[in-house]
């Protein structure tokens, strides 16, 4: 077998990028890649040694069951399809960064540990995913004051020179990103489906083209849009912001409760949540568990919302801090009337 970088030992084990698309294939899971890194790492043998051993060899030393010796050895056995494919992304514009890379970023490593994607797709301006970054999430069914509130804060986030960082669907996400790009900010896009499906709409093209906007996504760039990568790219959301803002909530229900409610119980970073008479009850139910409430004017400074502790770790300003229906994906800033692609549960 080929010497192999860890880039390619990570991109070939953890993700599916050169894998057949009948699936029958699969990559290793966080769970298992963890116990097949720490074995490794035991007996002081680099990712790059795997790929020379034969599947006995790797069962006896990573303590593997035969039938995961054999699919760790099929997977790094794909290098030549993985180059091909890497070869075919990059004429279409679209990065790959693995863990394993410097330019993988440090914070996002930082703050989700073993959580972190093991592989980001992306195009645009990877060095955008290193600014301060707000995001903002929410309901699709918003009311006008709600989106009002979270153009309002892409706006602060333009202005502030943040980037702002959300999911890309209809509802909060949008109205955020449109605050966001109308004041001349960089938008961050983390999709719940491949970047090379999504830049199939010509607003995200011209938008990433244009230096107005990276997407992300943790997926494989073909994958399809689903409930599941949905609620599996919140993560991601939470973890590439400096500071998050939840403007409207279901309460135990949807994406948005879910997500906020992982960054709180993770320790992911501060999560602020929009409060006043009208807002719905998820909010009140986020800030019980811990998020900060956050009136309209606390948007005014955008710094001021994230303090560290002695430790280095972000947290909230307040010290009160710790003591279904359907989402649409649209293009980066289409309104509500824009032809739909895809529709999800998300709340």
């Amino acid at each position: 077998m080929a010497n192999l970088t860890d880039r390619e030992v990570v991109l070939l084990a953890r993700s599916s990028l050169a894998a057949a698309r009948n699936g029958v294939l699969k990559p290793f899971t966080r769970t298992e890649w963890v116990r097949v890194e720490g074995a490794a790492r035991a007996r002081r043998m680099s990712l790059p040694e795997l790929a020379v051993m034969d599947p006995p060899a790797l069962v006896a030393v990573l303590g593997l069951a035969t039938e995961d010796g054999t699919r760790l050895r099929d997977l790094l056995a794909r290098h030549t399809q993985l180059a091909f494919e890497l070869e075919r992304l990059e004429r279409l514009g679209i990065w790959v960064q693995t863990v394993a890379d410097p330019g993988y970023p440090k914070d996002l490593l930082a703050k989700l540990g073993s959580d972190a994607p093991p592989v980001l797709f992306g195009a645009g301006d990877i060095g955008s995913l290193t600014l301060p970054g707000l995001g903002v999430v929410g309901s699709r069914d918003a009311d006008p004051v709600a989106l009002d509130f979270a153009a309002e804060a892409g706006r602060q986030a333009a202005e502030q020179q943040w980037a702002t960082v959300s999911g890309g669907a209809r509802g909060i996400d949008q109205a955020a990103m449109r605050g966001a790009h109308e004041h001349g900010g960089v938008v961050v896009a983390a999709v719940a489906e491949g970047v090379e499906r999504r830049l199939r709409d010509a607003s995200t093209r011209s938008a990433v083209r244009d230096g107005r906007a990276v997407v992300v996504s943790p997926y494989r760039p073909d994958a399809v849009f689903s409930v599941g990568t949905a609620m599996g790219r919140n993560k991601l959301i939470h973890g590439l912001a400096s500071v998050s803002v939840v403007v409207s909530s279901a309460e135990a229900s949807g994406g948005t409760w879910a997500g906020a409610v992982e960054a709180l119980e993770h320790g992911w970073g501060p999560v602020y949540v929009r409060v006043g008479d009208r807002v719905p009850v998820g909010n009140r139910g986020l800030i019980a568990r811990g998020a900060v409430p956050l009136p309209e004017q606390g948007l005014q400074s955008l710094a001021g919302l994230v303090t560290y502790d002695h430790a280095g770790t972000a947290t909230g300003r307040s010290s009160r801090r710790r003591a279904s229906a359907p989402e649409t994906q649209l293009g980066l800033f289409d309104e509500a009337g824009v032809a739909l692609a895809h529709v999800v549960r998300d709340g």
